[in-house]
Parts: structure tokens; C-alpha cells; sequence
């Protein structure tokens, strides 16, 4: 019997022309990758020989087992600095690696790389927790009848607080999403909301130049205002859990040009900061210093930044690099600080010396390597990165702590340059590993939090950017902006990872815990957002 033979494959003819065959797919090139740690550049392993298509997930799991000091594998940020002669002013000096080597390094378009070359991979180690971004809006608090001008979570996430014009602050129950006290005394805007590291009090500054403190359990104010300042108060701050567990004290800043420190056991003013000669911006509360004792830093409207000895008063240094106000600073430790005890497991504290071990070693694990640094934004359009107290490991210059001892001029770390406008906020990552900057440009700048230099901007706002809050994981940035939007960033891409509508005016405040945020503006109402 005849074998059936399959007929021969007829080759595509175009206008008389035979089409050409289609060409195997070229396979990806191979190339040296070594992997160096982010934090001293020191090889994590030694240099291996890798596809280039080897994806992000496959570049993490080749590290964890690479890196066998680390028995749980622990999740990976991965980038490639580019070479100075490879970045234009105002180009990224870094690429994310989110994809591949291949497609998001190889495929530049500095065109810096070739597969020849040895590529040193800097990798970052990421919180071993994720954050779920945003999603949803989950609930419109309404009661509020003027605009929402603060907002703040507990250190635990459970309670909110919130300010507004009509000269209440309130507090709202984040299990049920329902209105939970109305905190009334205020003769005046409130202007700003701080909870105490242990969620024992809440304090309120207002336009009336009154600072009130609150038991957020019952909402019934602790005692009478604290009276003093002649103007409205502009910030409050606390004092750090690891420093004062039992009864923190507490510092206000105000357009009066003072800082004053209460004591919340006796309700009098310890001490008044009066070297400032305009408006006392923001106060902030660090929890170094070069005696361990905590330190007080003030940025103002006379341009200056002035640290002063918490325990004393006295003052330590004057910061004038800055050409126009000083509106806002953020310190490395800011979100230890604000969280004391309290970390992403939820582990109870029954007691104060318990809750200060845990909250001395969460500042200790931060400021090991770098010491407390500060970011300070003004409306000369720039900010300074400032290292003032080193940590006694610190490779970084620490002529900064002799300087202090003699009395010597501080010189920042970096100029951090690029926005066109005035800066609104700046906000360190949680980590401390990033800054990040909102400007009346529009947009929002990423910076490198130990070097300060220039990382991203991220663009997609038609309007000022007001404010920016961080995920506990460091992974995601939200903005809210006069464009009436929340934004959250992904830091991997440095693109919008989801676009929150639904406010119909200005967004003046927002604040992230756990993967919860809260927004308020001049729409009146709050709103929840999750996942």
C-alpha cells in the first residue's frame, strides 16, 4: 500500500516576491552580574555568570540562596547606578530593576551597557511585611462643617484623629468606620493633631494659640488648655517613648516665634526655645543627640533651622543655607518615633519599661549605621540633607559630632535640587532608605535618604502637591494634591500604582497605617480608603 505522503508546505508569494521565513527567536545573551549590598557596597556573593531575561523574582531567589547568611529568604530591591558620563541634568542616576536586566537595563536609552560589561547589582533588602495598596474608597465620614485641615492615626492604626476649621477635632473608630468623639474647646481653626506614642493622649493645637491634650478613650479633655503662646500653634510634637515612657512631654511651635515644652504631669510650660525671630514652622522631637538625651529641631520663617538640647533648652546649633522660609523638615526616625513600641506583628506592651526596651531597639536598629539624619524643605525651592549626629559606627563623615562639640558650622550632606516651586512637605521613608518631596510644581521628587541624591520624579498631579505619606513597608507613596486626587506611588516603578478620585475639592491632609489611609480637605468630609 502506497504511504500518503503530506502535501509540501506552499511558501507565501507577495506581488511575484517569495516571503522570507520567519527567524528562530535569538536567545538572550548571557552576562556577569554581581550583586553588592546597597548599604556599603560590599559583595553580597561572588559574581555570577546569568541570562540576561533572568526576571526581578528570579534575580531575588538567585541572592537568597547565594546569600546564605539569611536562613528565611528576604524580599529585594534591585538597581544599577548609571555612569556620571551616562545621565543628563535631571535624569535618573539610577535604574530600578522591575522586569529584567535585559528589558529594563540593556534596552536603556543611555545605552550605557553592553553585555560585556560586569553589571554590579545594588540591592536593598525590603520589610519582610508587605502593605496592600489602596484601592477603594471604604467610607465618606461626614460631620465635620468647615475643612479638614489635619488628620492622624493612632501608633496602632485602631483610632483616628482629625482638625478642622469649625474649631473641633475628632475621633473616629477605624473598626467600624463610625464617628466615635467630638472634641470640643477650641476658640479657634485646629490646626494640628499629634498622638502620643503610646495611644494613652492625643494633643490639639489650634488657631486660638491653645494647646489641648485628650483621653482618646473617653474623648473628655485632660484638664484645662495649656496657655501661652500669643499666636496660633503650627506643630506639636512628642517626646520619644525610648526617652520618657511614663509621661512624655510634649513641644509646641508657634507663628509667635516660640517653642514651648509642656510637661504633661504638672500642665506648665518647662521651658521656652525663644531664638527664633519669625514664625516657628514645624518642631520636631529626635531621639539622639550628642548626649542620648533627645534633641529639639525648629524650622522657621527667619530661614533657619535651630537644633536645641531637649533636656535643657539650650541651644546646639544654627542651620542659615536656606534663602526664603523654612516650612518643613523631616527626620530618619520619624516613624519609629511616632510608633514607639508598636510594630507591624502588634505585640502588646504591659508595661513602661517594656515598652521603652521595644521602642529603644526599633531607634537603635535605625540609627546604627547612619545616626539620626534631618531633610529640611523651603520655599527657596530647595532642601538640604543634614547629618548631625552620627552614629558612633557611621562610615559616613562624622566631623558633624566634633564640629557640634566646638561649636563649628554644619555643612549639609547635599543640596537636593530640581522643583521649580516652593516645597509643601518632605517625608522620610520609614526605613530611612528614601526621602521624598511634594512642591507647588505639581510633582513629587524621590531622593536617596543617605546620600540625597536625585532617584525619580513622579508626575501625574494637575495641581500643587500638599502632602505625602508613607506605607509602613516603604514600598508605597501617597500624595494629596489641590487636584482634589490621591496618588499612591509604586517605588519599584516609580509610577502611579493607583489613582484615588473622589474627593470634589482641595485635599489638604492624608495619612497611611497598616493598608489603611485617610484623606480630608476642603470638601468637608473624611475619607477611608482600602484595599
Amino acid at each position: 500500500m502506497a504511504t500518503l505522503l503530506p502535501p509540501p508546505k506552499r511558501q507565501k508569494v507577495y506581488h511575484g516576491v517569495p516571503a522570507p521565513e520567519p527567524e528562530a527567536p535569538q536567545p538572550s545573551p548571557h552576562i556577569v552580574v554581581q550583586f553588592v549590598s546597597e548599604e556599603d557596597g560590599q559583595p553580597l556573593a561572588p559574581a555570577v555568570n546569568l541570562p540576561a531575561n533572568v526576571s526581578r523574582e528570579g534575580l531575588e531567589a538567585i541572592v537568597n540562596k547565594l546569600n546564605t547568611k539569611d536562613e528565611d529568604p528576604v524580599p529585594f530591591a534591585f538597581h544599577i547606578a548609571l555612569p556620571a558620563d551616562a545621565t543628563t541634568p535631571g535624569a535618573p542616576t539610577r535604574i530600578a530593576i522591575s522586569k529584567s536586566i535585559e528589558e529594563d537595563v540593556l534596552s536603556h536609552p543611555s545605552q550605557a551597557f553592553t553585555p560585556e560589561d560586569v553589571f554590579v547589582v545594588h540591592c536593598a533588602p525590603q520589610a519582610v511585611f508587605k502593605v496592600r495598596p489602596a484601592t477603594r474608597c471604604s467610607s465618606t465620614l461626614s460631620g465635620h462643617t468647615s475643612p479638614i485641615l489635619c488628620a492622624a492615626f493612632s501608633p496602632t492604626g485602631n483610632l483616628l484623629a482629625t482638625g478642622s476649621g469649625d474649631c473641633n477635632a475628632r475621633l473616629w473608630d477605624l473598626f467600624t468606620e463610625t464617628p466615635s468623639h467630638v472634641l470640643s474647646g477650641h476658640k479657634g481653626w485646629v490646626l494640628c493633631v499629634e498622638w502620643e506614642a503610646m495611644e494613652r493622649k492625643l494633643a490639639t493645637g489650634g488657631h486660638d494659640g491653645h494647646v489641648r491634650l485628650w483621653d482618646p478613650k473617653t474623648g473628655k479633655p485632660i484638664g484645662d488648655a495649656l496657655k501661652g503662646h500669643t499666636k496660633w500653634v503650627t506643630s506639636l510634637s512628642w517626646e520619644p517613648i525610648h526617652l520618657n515612657p511614663s509621661a512624655p512631654r510634649l513641644a509646641s511651635s508657634s507663628k509667635d516665634g516660640t517653642v514651648r515644652v509642656w510637661s504633661t504631669l504638672t500642665r506648665r510650660c518647662e521651658y521656652t526655645l525663644g531664638g527664633h525671630t519669625a514664625s516657628v514652622n514645624v518642631v520636631r522631637w529626635g531621639g539622639g543627640g550628642l548626649n542620648g538625651k533627645g534633641v529639639l529641631y525648629t524650622a522657621s520663617s527667619d530661614r533657619t533651622v535651630r537644633i536645641w538640647d531637649a533636656e535643657s533648652g539650650r541651644p546646639l546649633h544654627t542651620l542659615k543655607d536656606h534663602a526664603h522660609w523654612v516650612t518643613t523638615l523631616t527626620l530618619n526616625t520619624d516613624f519609629v518615633l511616632r510608633t514607639g513600641p508598636f510594630d507591624h506583628l502588634g505585640k502588646k506592651t504591659t508595661s513602661d519599661s517594656e515598652a521603652q526596651a521595644l521602642a529603644l531597639k526599633r531607634y537603635n536598629a535605625l540609627v546604627s549605621t547612619v545616626g539620626e539624619l534631618l531633610i529640611t524643605g523651603s520655599d527657596d525651592h530647595t532642601l538640604f540633607l543634614w547629618s548631625l549626629f552620627p552614629s558612633r559606627t557611621a562610615t559616613a563623615d562624622a566631623t558633624s559630632a566634633a564640629a557640634a562639640e566646638r561649636g563649628g558650622k554644619l555643612k549639609p550632606l547635599a543640596r537636593l535640587t530640581g522643583h521649580q516651586r516652593q516645597i509643601s512637605h518632605v517625608a522620610f521613608s520609614p526605613d530611612g532608605r528614601w526621602a521624598a518631596s511634594a512642591a507647588w510644581d505639581n510633582s513629587v521628587r524621590v531622593w536617596d535618604g543617605r546620600t540625597g541624591k536625585f532617584v525619580a520624579t513622579l508626575r501625574g498631579h494637575v495641581a500643587a502637591v500638599y502632602r505625602l505619606a508613607w506605607s509602613a513597608d516603604s514600598r508605597l507613596l501617597v500624595s494629596a494634591s489641590k487636584d482634589s486626587t490621591l496618588k499612591i506611588w509604586d517605588l519599584k516603578t516609580y509610577k502611579i500604582k493607583t489613582d484615588l478620585p473622589g474627593h470634589t475639592d482641595e485635599v489638604y491632609c492624608v495619612d497611611f497605617v497598616a493598608d489603611k489611609l485617610v484623606s480630608g480637605g476642603r470638601d468637608r468630609t473624611v475619607k477611608i480608603w482600602k484595599n
